[in-house]
């Protein structure tokens, strides 16, 4: 086989894993609104000349893909600047609460951009956005058991938020939109394939929405 990368052996399980490397020193060289950007000066090895990385410091985030009774799931259209689009989303936001509970976060999220409360919730994946320019990662919940937010209790939506549209679609269709290159976000992406793939055992696979996340940057 060509090159001299390790290959894992067959049968063998895949897992990340933390892979702790000799950091020489870090500068802030961006302090912004939300993320800042940082310079990383580190050794792969001890033997190894330094390398140096610069990438967006970010708090992490939490995503919710709401699926009712009759197997639809929930998008919401918001304008997203950066890509100059109107996008299909599910819920989401940052973990930018310091200490705050990663399900009470998706809980208000869910909440605050789509008016509802859920009662039964899991885990559908976790990923990191962009690993080699950010340390971002997300977790995203499935969430189910849905109900309004008491009318007296609405969040008043602004900025983007306030041009946000709601949209209930099959699950099934979703998927064929993400497959047909219709939806772009990556949460909405990942949350609605992971999905799809945890309906063939009824969900029953998914881990309980209060399980660890070890691999998000505030659990190492």
């Amino acid at each position: 086989m060509p090159g001299n990368s390790e290959v894992t052996p067959a049968g063998r399980q895949v897992s990340d894993a933390p892979s702790p490397r000799r950091l020489l020193s870090r500068e802030r060289v961006y302090n912004g609104r939300i993320w800042d950007v940082v310079s990383d000066s580190f050794k792969l090895t001890a033997e190894g000349d330094p390398l140096v990385r610069d990438y967006i410091e970010h708090p992490g985030a939490v995503a919710v893909l709401p699926m009712n009774d009759d197997g639809e799931v929930l998008l919401i259209k918001q304008y997203r600047h950066p890509v100059g689009m109107d996008l299909w989303e599910i819920p989401a936001g940052l973990l930018d609460i310091e200490g705050e509970d990663f399900l009470v976060g998706a809980a208000r999220e869910l909440a605050e951009e789509a008016d509802l409360i859920a009662s039964k919730w899991n885990v559908l994946v976790d990923f990191f956005n962009s690993p080699g320019s950010s340390s971002e990662a997300i977790r995203i919940y499935l969430a189910r058991g849905l109900n309004e937010v008491p009318h007296h209790e609405l969040h008043v939506r602004t900025d983007e938020e306030a041009e946000i549209e709601l949209h209930w679609i099959p699950l099934e269709d979703a998927v064929s939109a993400v497959l047909d290159g219709s939806l772009h976000n990556p949460s909405a992406v990942v949350g609605i394939l992971a999905a799809a793939a945890a309906k063939a055992d009824g969900f029953n696979g998914l881990r309980p929405g209060d399980a660890e996340w070890p691999a998000h940057p505030s659990q190492r």
